[in-house]
């Protein structure tokens, strides 16, 4: 499976962006799709996360509240919708799949997700 990550930009803080990420071909039921952040020299950071067949979702403790992480199933499709954006929200946000074969919890671990996307710019001024 490939992913497409988009909607990177430069934004001033408060306002909102949507990315998105795309899946080349079908995500089953029992994946996880992920989004995470690296700002410069800092580490690669969970943000959100998605179970595809229930929508479960998990937050980090920093974007609860301002960020909602959405599917599309008819689409392959998953949305990071980030709103009072922060300078510190500022990073190259990617998206990236957890295959498995059972349902289970979700992970904020960068190791367990399989296949990643490019990532997309976000720039938040302040």
């Amino acid at each position: 499976v490939q992913l497409q990550a988009s909607g990177g930009g430069l934004m001033q803080a408060g306002g909102s962006l949507r990315l998105s990420c795309a899946a080349s071909g079908d995500i089953l039921s029992t994946w996880v799709i992920g989004w995470f952040r690296q700002a410069p020299g800092k580490e690669r950071e969970f943000v959100a996360g998605i179970r595809w067949r229930d929508g479960k979702v998990l937050y980090t403790d920093s974007v609860k509240g301002r960020f909602t992480i959405s599917r599309d199933n008819a689409k392959n499709t998953v949305y990071l919708q980030m709103n009072s954006l922060k300078p510190e929200d500022t990073a190259e946000y990617s998206c990236a799949v957890e295959i498995r074969d059972r349902v289970g919890p979700l992970s904020m671990r960068p190791s367990v997700y399989d296949y990643w996307g490019q990532g997309t710019l976000v720039t938040v001024s302040s």
